[in-house]
């Protein structure tokens, strides 16, 4: 195939694939956040009579083994987040990943069967984002399927209706086009552009006539891999009581808080390895951070993640999506002047500090104010640095002869 390919990996149910890896072999269901009913089941837990829409104990009672949890936002989040960055580590630079569930990048054939194999996931590859889509829609899991452009004549037209929310088709245009009659693409070819326009709208007409005319993205953006903080703690006995935990957290947070230098982190993620696998949760630390709340936080998480129960033979803490915080550099202060104390401060974090006043009545200036660091607020020795004027241990002063006598 000319030019370069473009792959599209499918997960068809995100928050299910991610609970399905932490705990495979087993049948998985993703319950809802609010109503505690099944949303999501995998193929062990629907022939085991699981089905969507049952209450949690419906569903435990159907099946005793069934995992059922809740996939929290930033849980999926931070996860999709690491599957973009191990896809940008081991096969491409151009990764996009729109939602989650669906990620385009480009490579060969044998790394799209790789990726299919290592995922357990359907890939289609093809010239086009679109037409990739498409193929991924048609394929298996674990399988690729291609399709080159002297063949996308031919695939297209049988195209099946379910598949054209790829062209931006609502699930009610599909459900009204089912209505009238229409099984594929190639029913919806038979149509006028002006009627294209006039059922489905003039934008979408207007981008389903281009679709048709060969119109394509055939381009992928670089991928900017997100940095990420992580540190791990190796234990010799599995730990199982609070208090082993939070000793065990007080000895990895200060290398965690020394690499923040003073930015907020969007997510804090705890990775337990336990007997049973490796749990994982994450949550959504407050500025501002300090090692204390940190702890707090990631002590929560463990507690979500509900690791203590098994032993803990491993614990990871990772910190990802680090902003740096908004300060005021004056009264009236404009853009260009922030633009240019961010940029020195991403090349130089140690390069500005700043004022933070301590008693302003006091009589000596040490004791007014003292500088400290720009970001982490802690205390920098500069040449304007108040010192106490008093330098070292006072000496004692002689006691004379006489003195001394009287003492006596």
């Amino acid at each position: 195939m000319p030019g370069p390919l473009i792959a599209c990996v499918h997960l068809a149910s995100w928050a299910l694939s991610v609970v399905s890896r932490e705990h495979p072999g087993l049948p998985v269901a993703v319950l809802s956040e609010t109503t505690h009913r099944v949303l999501q089941v995998n193929h062990l837990a629907l022939g085991a009579g699981v089905r969507p829409g049952l209450r949690y104990a419906a569903a435990v009672s159907r099946c005793p083994d069934l995992h059922a949890e809740v996939a929290a936002g930033p849980r999926l989040a931070t996860a999709w987040r690491e599957l973009l960055d191990l896809l940008y580590s081991r096969f491409s630079d151009r990764i996009e990943g729109p939602l989650p569930g669906t990620v385009f990048l480009t490579c060969t054939l044998r790394q799209a069967q790789e990726l299919a194999a290592s995922l357990n996931a359907p890939v289609g590859l093809a010239a086009s984002q679109e037409v990739a889509q498409l193929a991924a829609l048609r394929a298996q899991p674990g399988q690729v399927r291609e399709i080159t452009p002297d063949v996308e004549h031919a695939l297209l037209p049988i195209t099946p209706l379910a598949h054209l929310h790829v062209l931006g088709l609502t699930d009610e245009q599909l459900q009204q086009l089912a209505f009238l009659g229409l099984a594929c693409l190639g029913d919806l070819l038979k149509w006028s552009a002006a009627q294209r326009s006039a059922f489905l709208g003039s934008a979408l007409g207007r981008r389903l006539s281009s679709f048709l005319k060969g119109e394509r993205r055939t381009t992928i953006q670089r991928w900017t891999p997100g940095e990420v903080i992580k540190e791990t703690l190796t234990f010799d006995l599995p730990l199982h009581e609070p208090g082993q935990l939070q000793a065990a957290l007080q000895d990895l947070m200060p290398a965690v808080y020394r690499h923040l230098r003073g930015r907020t982190a969007a997510y804090l993620t705890v990775h337990a390895d336990t007997p049973g696998g490796r749990l994982t949760a994450s949550r959504k630390p407050k500025w501002p951070l300090d090692e204390r709340g940190l702890c707090r936080v990631a002590g929560l998480a463990v507690g979500d993640a509900d690791a203590l129960v098994l032993g803990i033979d491993r614990l990871t803490v990772q910190l990802s999506g680090f902003v740096q915080p908004s300060r005021q550099v004056g009264l009236w202060a404009g853009l260009q002047e922030l633009d240019v104390i961010r940029e020195v401060l991403d090349r130089y974090p140690a390069a500005f500090v700043r004022v933070q006043w301590g008693n302003p009545h006091a009589l000596t200036a040490d004791q007014q104010y003292h500088w400290v660091d720009w970001l982490t607020g802690e205390a920098q020795l500069r040449p304007l640095t108040p010192t106490p004027n008093v330098q070292g241990e006072p000496t004692a002063l002689p006691v004379s002869g006489r003195y001394s006598e009287a003492g006596d």
